[in-house]
């Protein structure tokens, strides 16, 4: 089994990296997350996971290994594989997914692409335990600002913006002006979209 792969970045786009180590060209699967730790890098070294299937052997890499832990906890969890973990480290900070799950945030994990209610409910109910050994960011989801930033987030993707690039943005200003108001924390947003 792989660990990790150090080498030159040969190409590389939002969902996949190709690494050149000795001559031999390594497809790895990654999170953009990684790929924008990796911006403007020549050269990398990532942590893999080995998926290896009767049709399939692939590799997914992270530039970080508490990237990769929390994706092994995500893949272990009945009704998520190795694409749908990716998403949802695509969609958020790995920091912020470990928080959601931590504090049973069922609303924040549905707002990923491809998560529905029974397979947000299942994540909290298989990991929480597991991932509670490990410290969390526990600011970026006071029970405050719970109902002014779900309001908010209705209101941004109503009027048409991604759910997951408003989210980003109304966090952002929470993190900054914890006791922000709906009105005005949509309007900070509208100007940061």
């Amino acid at each position: 089994m792989y660990d990790f792969v150090s080498g030159k970045i040969v190409q590389s786009s939002p969902a996949h990296v190709v690494i050149e180590n000795n001559g031999l060209g390594f497809f790895i699967n990654i999170s953009l997350n990684t790929f924008t730790a990796l911006k403007e890098k020549t050269e990398a070294s990532l942590f893999v996971h080995e998926n290896i299937r009767e049709d399939a052997y692939n590799l997914f890499g992270f530039f970080e290994s508490s990237e990769r832990d929390l994706f092994r906890h995500l893949i272990s969890v009945s009704g998520i594989g190795p694409n749908t973990a990716r998403m949802m480290l695509s969609s958020l900070q790995p920091e912020e997914l470990r928080t959601a799950i931590l504090t049973g945030n069922v609303e924040y994990l549905k707002g990923i692409k491809g998560i529905g209610l029974k397979t947000a409910q299942r994540t909290i109910v298989e990991l929480k335990d597991k991932l509670g050994k490990e410290p969390a960011d526990q600011k970026l989801f006071t029970l405050a600002n719970n109902t002014v930033r779900d309001e908010a987030l209705s209101a941004l993707v109503m009027l048409g913006f991604p759910r997951v690039a408003a989210l980003k943005v109304v966090e952002k200003i929470l993190a900054q002006e914890p006791d922000c108001k709906v009105e005005l924390l949509v309007k900070q947003a509208l100007k940061m979209l």
